[in-house]
């Protein structure tokens, strides 16, 4: 039946005609809204979940961002779906803006990536004193796409977690002990027994260090200018530095005493004599 322009200007047949219209954006509403407070109430729960398991704070912040960002994924398409909209078209234009994003965000994506591994396998936590891609410091942050390191002079270094993950890393605070490992080089015709009993009574004095395992004083090589004898003292961790400063300074100021003297480095400068039909 067609409509005259007299009814449509009758605020009833308005409304009327409005009324389905009207009745699928008021439910569109009342799914988007009750939709994303289910979403809230499901990731809340889930985060309650995780932070009962004990898990990472880092790592529950991450799942509940990932969680709720999917869950109003699907509200949003539902609430489309109830305007009419196509539900397989919208989930055409979602993955293609996700493709979209996720290929001008590889970087930023890998380091993500690496963030979870680090977070879930945790080769070091806060505090911890590391070497990661080629850097020095202590841990201060472990993040979803980069960690932040302190170094010794107090200055903050942040790497990307692709780039940590990708690179060795060593954690000097994994452990509660930890070797001290000196070369002590003496000359040719130094006395090699004094020498390792000196060595030998700098750690007996110095209560820092560790009965067990047992120092190791050794003999490694003979060159061409020195006989270098391994010093191998194990220490508690925050007792390291130090113990090992301190025991460097001793080592010197006893072998000077003791009349032991240190290998010098010797060069040799060959020199040949110019032929006399060519000088």
């Amino acid at each position: 039946m067609e409509t005259s322009i007299a009814q449509l200007t009758d605020p009833a047949t308005l409304f009327q005609l409005a009324l389905p219209y009207l009745v699928q954006v008021a439910g569109a509403i009342f799914i988007f809204f009750i939709g994303r407070l289910l979403a809230r109430l499901l990731v809340a729960a889930l985060r309650r979940s995780m932070v009962r398991a004990q898990a990472d704070d880092t790592i529950v912040e991450f799942v509940g961002t990932v969680a709720h960002v999917i869950l109003m994924v699907f509200v949003v398409i539902a609430a489309m779906s109830q305007l009419g909209v196509k539900t397989t078209a919208a989930a055409a234009i979602v993955g293609g803006g996700a493709l979209a994003v996720g290929l001008s965000l590889q970087g930023q994506l890998s380091a993500l990536a690496a963030g979870v591994m680090l977070i879930l396998f945790k080769p070091f936590r806060k505090g911890d004193f590391v070497e990661a891609a080629g850097q020095f410091g202590t841990v201060e942050a472990v993040r979803i796409v980069n960690t932040l390191l302190v170094t010794t002079n107090n200055q903050e270094v942040t790497i990307p977690n692709n780039q940590v993950w990708a690179s060795p890393i060593t954690n000097y605070s994994a452990r509660d002990t930890r070797r001290m490992d000196l070369t002590v080089s003496i000359s040719l015709d130094g006395d090699v027994d004094r020498a390792k009993t000196v060595l030998q009574e700098i750690v007996d004095t110095d209560s820092r260090v560790l009965a067990e395992p047992p120092p190791a004083i050794r003999v490694n090589a003979i060159t061409e200018s020195s006989v270098d004898i391994l010093f191998r003292p194990w220490l508690q961790r925050p007792e390291f530095w130090d113990a090992y400063w301190d025991t460097v300074e001793a080592i010197k100021k006893r072998f000077d005493a003791e009349g032991i003297p240190f290998a010098h480095q010797r060069r040799f400068v060959h020199m040949t004599a110019p032929d006399r039909d060519t000088a």
